[in-house]
């Protein structure tokens, strides 16, 4: 204070300094490189707005990005030095629509489907109740399904399921299971669940091989087939029995929709257990652009590996549904059914109602006459 006050001048020329150093450090601050961006971005835009394609200080390069980005959402395919060429796709836009229709139509449409099965088959069992033996057991039994036939059926039937249920469970498990179960188990069972759907599928796939070789001459249609549909194999009528041979018209929809869905799934299995390695959907949609289609002739491994997995879903949940059906009819709908697959021994009535023309043949008989209604009468066993 003493030195200030004697020399006042001195010291307005020390505060003078202190004030000049100040602003100086501020002014460098504020107009070091990045503050000077902040300040042209926050300050300038409107007068920057990119316009013919330049960006404003050429800070990006001498053209705009925007056209660039249009194409990589759109699925344009780069390059890249790894061997994996897919990865110069950054975006695979087909991805999002393979996730809406998975998670939404389709899931929906499957889930009331088998919901709508389900209670159509116990709205049947309700008004109908389980078909009996008109005629009334026998006593005495003929040989329907030999070793084989019960092993490929069982073969085929048993491996189904386990493929039905895990497929199931990756399709709507985290909405029914994980909320009871809990993270851990879920995850757990759910592992579980796709070592079971990758293998046994196999057993499957043999199963229905086996169907084919064995079955297949007895599955043909035939004029008895017109009959039997036209009054619904009596299903809904006590005491109706149209005529048959060893598989009536209801049990060859139900062998033709597992073996060319068996097939079907099968080969989209099989695109997803060994990804990338095939392309069944571009071959289908050149073959059936044939007739008009449009469907496009070139498709990514990726599209591929989609467009499988949601037929793979479709046909699965559209055979769990005809399999529901089979196993009514084939145990609590019909007396007598499952002997045919239990022990391969069916009552002689039983075989004489519902397949009577078979039974003939086999107890080398003359062939049943149709009546006016086209019904054959079968005639009980004495």
């Amino acid at each position: 204070m003493k030195l200030l006050l004697r020399h006042p001048r001195r010291g307005g020329l020390h505060l003078a300094a202190i004030l000049v150093l100040g602003l100086a450090m501020l002014a460098g601050a504020a107009l070091s490189p990045e503050t000077a961006l902040a300040q042209a971005t926050r300050g300038d835009v409107a007068q920057e707005t990119p316009t013919g394609g330049s960006i404003p200080g050429n800070s990006l390069g001498s053209a705009s990005d925007t056209e660039i980005w249009r194409q990589v959402r759109q699925g344009v395919q780069g390059t890249v030095s790894i061997p994996d060429a897919k990865a110069g796709q950054l975006i695979q836009s087909q991805g999002e629509s393979w996730r809406a229709w998975r998670n939404g139509p389709l899931s929906t449409v499957g889930g009331w489907a088998m919901l709508g099965t389900i209670i159509l088959l116990a709205l049947f069992f309700a008004l109908r109740g389980r078909i009996k033996i008109d005629a009334g057991a026998s006593g005495r039994t003929v040989e329907r399904f030999n070793g084989i036939e019960r092993f490929a059926h069982w073969l085929t039937a048993v491996s189904f399921i386990v493929l039905a249920v895990t497929g199931l469970n990756l399709l709507y498990g985290r909405y029914v299971l994980l909320p009871i179960l809990g993270p851990e188990v879920f995850s757990a069972l759910t592992t579980a669940g796709k070592y079971a759907h990758n293998f046994i599928s196999f057993a499957f796939m043999l199963g229905v091989v086996m169907m084919v070789v064995l079955w297949v001459r007895h599955n043909i249609p035939n004029r008895y087939d017109l009959i039997w549909l036209s009054k619904a194999g009596g299903l809904f009528t006590k005491g109706v029995h149209p005529p048959s041979k060893k598989f009536n018209a209801g049990q060859k929809i139900i062998f033709w929709a597992v073996v060319l869905g068996g097939i079907s799934i099968s080969l989209s299995g099989i695109s997803l257990l060994f990804p990338f390695e095939f392309g069944f959907f571009e071959a289908t949609y050149r073959f059936l652009n044939v007739f008009g289609a449009g469907l496009p002739e070139t498709l990514t491994p990726m599209q591929e590996m989609q467009l499988s997995q949601l037929w793979h879903t479709v046909v699965g949940l559209f055979l769990t549904a005809v399999i529901l059906a089979h196993i009514y009819i084939g145990s609590v709908g019909m007396e007598g059914a499952f002997a045919a697959m239990g022990s391969g021994m069916v009552d002689e009535n039983w075989a004489r109602e519902h397949h009577n023309l078979w039974m003939a043949e086999l107890k080398g008989e003359p062939m049943p006459k149709l009546d006016d209604h086209g019904d054959g009468k079968p005639q009980p066993a004495e």
